[in-house]
């Protein structure tokens, strides 16, 4: 089954970030079959769909994480061929991706502060550039020095996904896909990381991508929902 929007051939042509007819299979069981999907720089879309139906596969290859057995995607209407480092710099580091659990997404032998500099020191950064960056995100999500010194065994959920939280805007990405991302935190982090991600859209126009099984979460932030089939 094909899921589309209507303004998905139009929102392509005139840029953002767009799944075009992208399948995705693991062994002989289809996960995504010919799935199209946009996202308009600005705008927020929320993305819902039972168990296995593929959301999260779908944010791998709109992350440039994960290449689609057919289909592909594109950014400002350019077609994307490859992911993962067989990216130019300058294009991978326009999506970022924040997952569900940050325990899984993590170094357990990194501090917060080299989790959170790690992706500007594979890129090429000085020390210091790295530093500076790491204090003003750190300062954004919540994150005191203490607190940066310490390895994920040693601090609680939200405050590692704070610190995936700064290490997914390091790059100061375009596109921000939030997998579950606040599933796994108290009612106040998530407050906390949903006000910075929509402080950050707001002032870089990025465009986001929202899976979310919180109906009221969806209700609040996406500026449209798409939905997935079931498997």
């Amino acid at each position: 089954m094909t899921v589309t929007t209507d303004d998905t051939v139009h929102g392509a042509a005139a840029g953002g970030l767009a799944a075009q007819r992208v399948t995705v299979a693991y062994g002989r069981q289809r996960v995504l079959d010919r799935v199209d999907l946009h996202i308009a720089p600005g705008e927020t879309v929320g993305l819902r769909g039972p168990s296995g139906s593929g959301k999260s596969t779908l944010a791998r290859v709109l992350a440039l994480l994960h290449a689609p057995d057919s289909g592909h995607v594109t950014i400002d209407g350019r077609p994307v061929g490859g992911a993962r480092h067989r990216l130019p710099v300058a294009l991978r580091t326009r999506v970022a991706i924040l997952f569900q659990s940050p325990r899984s997404a993590t170094d357990p032998r990194l501090s917060l502060a080299d989790l959170i500099a790690e992706p500007l020191r594979a890129t090429g950064a000085s020390r210091d550039q790295a530093s500076a960056r790491t204090a003003d995100l750190a300062d954004l999500v919540g994150l005191t020095p203490d607190l940066l010194a310490r390895r994920p065994h040693a601090v609680s959920d939200g405050q590692l996904q704070r610190a995936c939280l700064a290490r997914a805007l390091v790059h100061r990405p375009d596109y921000l896909l939030c997998d579950e991302a606040t599933a796994m935190l108290d009612a106040s982090t998530q407050a906390h990381v949903a006000a910075v991600v929509t402080d950050y859209q707001r002032r870089s126009s990025a465009g986001v991508l929202l899976i979310t099984h919180d109906p009221a979460l969806m209700s609040r932030w996406a500026t449209r929902v798409v939905e997935l089939p079931p498997p």
